[in-house]
């Protein structure tokens, strides 16, 4: 008998709004992005997760902050 258990990990954008400063890249600006991940298993929450991530609007690169 095999048994077939269905993770997911679900993502979605909440909330975006600009963030200071410039791309290094091509000098456009700069967007904040507020993410929900959630982990399921099986339909079942596991795991419930907000970040922020930051990418450029005019060159579509994620940016990392150090």
């Amino acid at each position: 008998m095999c048994l077939v258990f269905v993770c997911d990990k679900d993502e979605r954008v909440v909330a975006r709004q600009a963030a200071p400063g410039a791309c290094p890249y091509c000098g456009g600006m700069i967007q904040a992005m507020d993410v929900e991940s959630q982990w399921r298993f099986c339909f079942l929450p596991l795991y419930f997760n907000t970040k922020r991530k930051y990418s450029c609007t005019v060159c579509a690169r994620r940016l990392v902050v150090q």
